[in-house]
């Protein structure tokens, strides 16, 4: 009997929901996922799926954010919306196949615009509503019309590999 060591590994892929026909979201390019409130926020509200598409839920999460706050591009990617709807402000930026949104934003980008990780977009507007009483700010991610939670994006991965003894080839290698 051959002995069996398990490795542990550390990869950057974000775990989302096990969904057959939607990829995973992309790992980080050349800038890693990162908040969109810096220092990090506290979460008031996390991400509660719809069972349906039209169903309620939480499509995304609320972090505590004072009216003013700088918020900054969660990933590299593209400006795909930057203005106003219903009177709140929203940014949202597609990176590949997925789209983050952010409001309520008074943005400080235009559509078009390219932005890395880290790039400021806007503040936070003063506009109380969506948390009840208290300022927030919403983050959303989308893979098409699925929603994912956009706290997936700052998670780590942890793998168990199996190693082999040299003398026993790998069963993947062939």
């Amino acid at each position: 009997m051959i002995p069996l060591i398990l490795a542990v590994a550390v990869t950057l892929a974000p775990s989302v929901p096990s969904v057959p026909s939607v990829p995973p979201v992309p790992p980080p390019r050349s800038g890693q996922w990162r908040w969109p409130l810096s220092p990090v926020p506290a979460v008031i509200r996390t991400f509660d799926p719809p069972s349906t598409p039209w169903g309620a839920g939480h499509r995304g999460v609320d972090l505590a954010a004072a009216p003013g706050r700088p918020v900054y591009a969660a990933g590299t990617g593209r400006v795909s919306f930057a203005g106003h709807v219903a009177g709140y402000g929203v940014v949202a930026i597609t990176h590949g196949r997925v789209r983050t949104t952010y409001l309520p934003v008074e943005p400080s980008v235009r559509v078009g615009r390219p932005v890395a990780a880290g790039t400021r977009i806007g503040t936070v507007q003063d506009r109380p509503g969506h948390c009840g009483l208290r300022h927030c700010l919403h983050w959303g991610l989308r893979h098409g019309l699925l929603y994912l939670d956009p706290l997936s994006l700052l998670r780590f991965q942890v793998r168990l590999l199996p190693i082999w003894p040299p003398s026993s080839p790998s069963p993947y290698l062939h």
